[in-house]
């Protein structure tokens, strides 16, 4: 069973609403993944987890990389385990890359080159990712469009590709055909542009009121920058913008983040729009959600 769309959409509520029973979730967000980022990454709160067992949450540390070839690879073997366990296991999140990968399988990128990866860091250390970004722009413009100009990990990926093949990274094929070898469930949760504007907002209003600042200054107590792949996600890269600008100023942070955040849930429809196989609906849809799950056999 397969749940995505946008931030803030309402997956967690629909999650606890509908998946409470026989499910085990495996999370699909690349922020939730790392340890000490709870606030700003909306990690679900304790009751759900001991309502609902979750797996790949606070698995690696803001500092080490986890890419969508982990993602796969751990969520494959989990898919195995829980379905052994008699429940059902539930993959739900935002981020489309690694939806992308499990879905339709890996693209025909060659694997990560540490020595070249290290280069094109201090390639970005030295000029900044501003200008990293208008390298990658002029080199391969198709990936370039799909890509944040804040993702230092993703920017790097696509420079190394060039950098190693000689090759854009948009011209590697990616399949758009559905595995055969796992029977996935695919919903897709979207909301009309405003409706998903105004949720955003109150996110982070709650966000700052749970303790964004405070979760914030002990990250840098622990010596985070953006050279930590953790600190790549909305709601961590914008205090380090700040930082940079000199503009630190919690009023104007809030809004960079609420502003990072609609892009990217634009971004993300864009993303998960092109997945076939996905049947829609609005997150209000409960009972319609309902009938189709029990069509499928899901739930009871």
């Amino acid at each position: 069973m397969v749940l995505f769309g946008p931030t803030a959409v309402g997956k967690t509520a629909l999650t606890e609403e509908l998946f409470s029973k026989g499910f085990e979730i495996i999370n699909a967000d690349s922020v939730q993944v790392y340890r000490f980022l709870d606030i700003a990454s909306a990690k679900p709160e304790k009751e759900l987890v001991e309502k609902i067992p979750h797996h790949l949450v606070d698995i690696r540390f803001p500092w080490e990389q986890y890419n969508s070839g982990d993602f796969c690879k751990d969520a494959e073997r989990l898919i195995k385990e829980i379905n052994e366990r008699g429940n059902i296991p539930l993959i739900t999140g935002g981020t489309a890359y690694y939806f992308k990968q499990l879905l339709y399988g890996p693209s025909s990128t060659p694997e990560s080159n540490p020595k070249t990866r290290e280069e094109i860091q201090r390639t970005i250390d030295d000029i900044g990712l501003d200008k990293a970004y208008e390298m990658l722009m002029s080199l391969d413009m198709e990936a370039a469009k799909k890509i944040d100009k804040n993702d230092r990990y993703r920017i790097s990926r696509a420079l190394e590709v060039i950098k190693d093949t000689g090759r854009p990274l948009s011209s590697f094929p990616v399949s758009d055909t559905l595995r055969e070898d796992i029977d996935f469930v695919i919903i897709g949760l979207k909301r009309e542009k405003k409706e998903l504007e105004d949720r955003i907002r109150k996110r982070v209003d709650r966000m700052f009121d749970s303790g964004a600042v405070r979760e914030m200054k002990a990250l840098l107590s622990m010596g985070a920058d953006l050279s930590w792949p953790g600190m790549q996600g909305i709601g961590y890269r914008e205090w380090f913008n700040a930082l940079e600008s000199g503009e630190v100023n919690i009023s104007i942070i809030k809004d960079m983040i609420i502003r990072s955040s609609i892009k990217y849930a634009k971004r993300q429809m864009t993303f998960f729009s092109s997945f076939s196989d996905t049947l829609w609906f609005s997150p209000n849809d409960i009972e319609k959600i309902k009938e189709y799950l029990k069509e499928r056999n899901i739930i009871v």
